[in-house]
């Protein structure tokens, strides 16, 4: 009797429109404005107030109205008495009289009747008067109320992420707290009786657990909080244990090794009885064996990916992160493609989407992408090398040198 042929691998936009399907955004609510570092607000947010807030001083300098100085030079500097000081914070208000002047700081508000403020640079103080050297324009150095956000202005948008930049902008305009998604709490969990942790003595036939460290680091990258756990045994009893004492701190869960073919693949062995993880071949190399579903009295979703650290970061990178920016309501939930320049010529195998790890250089003339490492999932120092991925579509076989490429850029912000 010949073996029953095996299902036809799934194309990778399949599987990932399936996983997303099943990701349910989390339910967001005020942060705290440091807290929402690396987060996509939750709503579109407005400035509550103008900037500036008050019309005041772009420097130190004198307060002073226009018409006064208009003809001033440095052979016929004007003389103005000057009566007053107004210094940043400060509270009283003051009034200019015509013909004189007030010392004023960068940031203070502008008096009543200025029209210009004239830099110390372009003045010399004598006595209780300064002479006025050279003529500034109408307003010069005055920024008004509002001419840079005013109130009700769109700020951000839902689903953009808020950076340093923004941290600093919200702070201007008073906002201490933003709505966000939470940061999703990501376990991480290796599998495999030969994996030791880094810093104890190893075995001859055991190596170092390089897969929780690789995810975990990948997980904080993208705005999780990551729980490493150490590497479960290839016992079945071992493992389900330590998954069950897991779930009580995960939005998500994210396991690697154990879901190929092999008689010691435990990861599959147990979740396979639950009934709620499926396990599927994806039409992608690396990473073609992979396993989706949900788990505990929650229904945690779990992501289950090979064992080899190249093809659980690239499975990581195509399905994962698009899963952990769902749950946070960002927008675009993927790494957008870009085209390169490819600097050597590539073969791929038809019917499966070759994801190539490589090093992109950028110019002026556009970014070129130079293949690392071999082709094995093992090779984790080309990994390491690597700040991009090559993505070449199941139909393509050769791709020639100096042709153009769809990439991945590792590196960059998504979005």
């Amino acid at each position: 009797m010949s073996p029953e042929p095996s299902p036809p691998l799934l194309p990778v936009e399949d599987y990932l429109e399936r996983v997303l399907s099943r990701i349910e955004p989390m339910q967001p609510f005020e942060h705290p404005l440091m807290d929402a570092l690396g987060l996509p607000v939750a709503e579109d947010v407005h400035a509550p107030l103008s900037l500036p807030v008050f019309d005041n001083s772009g420097m130190d300098g004198y307060a002073v109205a226009f018409r006064d100085v208009a003809e001033a030079t440095a052979e016929r500097p004007v003389h103005l008495p000057v009566v007053g000081e107004i210094a940043a914070g400060q509270t009283t208000i003051f009034t200019l009289t015509p013909g004189t002047a007030v010392r004023i700081m960068t940031g203070a508000p502008i008096p009543e009747g200025c029209s210009a403020v004239v830099p110390f640079e372009w003045t010399e103080e004598q006595g209780r008067e300064v002479l006025v050297g050279r003529a500034p324009e109408e307003y010069q150095h005055i920024r008004f109320a509002g001419e840079e956000v005013k109130q009700g202005d769109l700020l951000l948008r839902r689903g953009e992420v808020i950076g340093t930049r923004q941290v600093g902008l919200l702070a201007a305009l008073g906002l201490g707290r933003v709505p966000t998604s939470p940061r999703p709490r990501v376990v991480v969990m290796s599998t495999g009786s030969e994996l030791v942790e880094p810093g104890k003595p190893l075995g001859r036939d055991s190596i170092y657990d390089s897969n929780s460290y690789l995810l975990a680091a990948a997980v904080r990258a993208h705005g999780g909080v990551a729980y490493r756990v150490v590497a479960s045994s290839d016992e079945p009893a071992a493992f389900s244990e330590a998954l069950s004492d897991q779930l009580v701190r995960a939005d998500l869960v994210v396991t690697s090794g154990g879901v190929s073919k092999g008689t010691h693949d435990v990861v599959k062995e147990v979740l396979r009885e639950l009934g709620t993880v499926e396990f599927v071949e994806v039409a992608m190399q690396p990473g073609k064996p992979q396993g989706f579903g949900v788990v505990g009295e929650d229904e945690t979703p779990i992501f289950t990916l090979p064992g080899n650290p190249v093809s659980a970061y690239v499975s990581f990178e195509m399905f994962v992160v698009p899963a952990l920016h769902k749950l946070t309501g960002r927008e675009p939930v993927g790494r957008q493609l870009t085209t390169a320049t490819v600097q050597a010529p590539l073969r791929s195998m038809r019917g499966k989407q070759q994801l190539v790890r490589a090093r992109a250089d950028f110019s002026a003339d556009g970014v070129r992408v130079t293949p690392v490492g071999g082709a094995g999932s093992h090779l984790i120092a080309g990994l390491a090398e690597a700040d991009a991925l090559i993505v070449l579509a199941e139909g393509v076989t050769r791709v020639d040198q100096g042709d153009q490429v769809p990439v991945l850029l590792l590196d960059r912000p998504v979005g």
